[in-house]
């Protein structure tokens, strides 16, 4: 998608200006992005700049996800592929902006999640959501039901049980599956609920990426009070 790689030159261009990132990952690059005279920067930045761009011809909300790492290697000299390859729990900040009926940054420093909203009469980001936690209660649950006969028997089983009638426990629940990850979160995020991307037999590990989407939207998820699992740990 062309957009896919406009929004990557403009967050790249963005994040090399702002003098403090040394280097950059991106879902749009083979490599990661050494930024040539920024040495002495102490951040390394890893993003998805466009995610759910598949939905960008039938005009459903898309964004941009990143995560923020403290590099490893000294300052002074370029980075080294140890910066970006850290575990998630090495994250100094990660978020998402959204950009839908309204454009909405949502982020966090380990310090709960806070949302800002662009205003373009002034424009700048407010903070519109501070401190933003799951609701203890969420009866919508996002998945592609689509790849169902892929999926394996725990989560088949998970899936019954979610369609299930049940007056106490409120279900059946509500499907809501949009198709971009950061509409996806953000709704179960307001709502509560819960996001699935299972394994399948033409991808063992699911397809979601560790690094770009994976750890950035779970570090969200624990600071918002919620839990994040590949299916057998955190």
């Amino acid at each position: 998608m062309k957009l896919d790689l406009f929004a990557n030159e403009k967050l790249k261009a963005a994040l090399k200006a702002c003098g403090i990132v040394a280097g950059i990952a991106s879902e749009e690059e083979d490599e990661f992005v050494i930024f040539e005279g920024e040495e002495n920067g102490k951040y390394v930045v890893l993003m998805d700049p466009l995610d759910g761009s598949s939905n960008i011809d039938v005009n459903v909300s898309v964004g941009t996800i990143f995560s923020i790492y403290r590099r490893v290697s000294e300052p002074g000299a370029p980075v080294v592929e140890a910066d970006f390859m850290q575990p998630g729990n090495k994250q100094v900040a990660a978020g998402y902006v959204v950009y839908g009926s309204s454009t909405m940054m949502v982020y966090t420093t380990g310090a709960g999640v806070h949302a800002f909203t662009y205003d373009p009469s002034l424009g700048v980001f407010c903070l519109s959501h501070k401190r933003m936690t799951f609701p203890e209660t969420g009866y919508t649950y996002s998945i592609n039901e689509g790849n169902y006969i892929r999926f394996p028997q725990g989560v088949k089983k998970y899936l019954k049980f979610c369609q299930e009638e049940d007056i106490a426990t409120h279900r059946p629940y509500t499907s809501r599956y949009i198709g971009s990850l950061v509409a996806d979160f953000h709704h179960n995020l307001l709502k509560g609920g819960i996001y699935l991307y299972p394994s399948t037999a033409s991808h063992p590990q699911g397809k979601l990426r560790l690094l770009y989407e994976c750890n950035p939207m779970a570090f969200l998820a624990e600071q918002a009070g919620g839990k994040t699992s590949d299916g057998k740990r955190r």
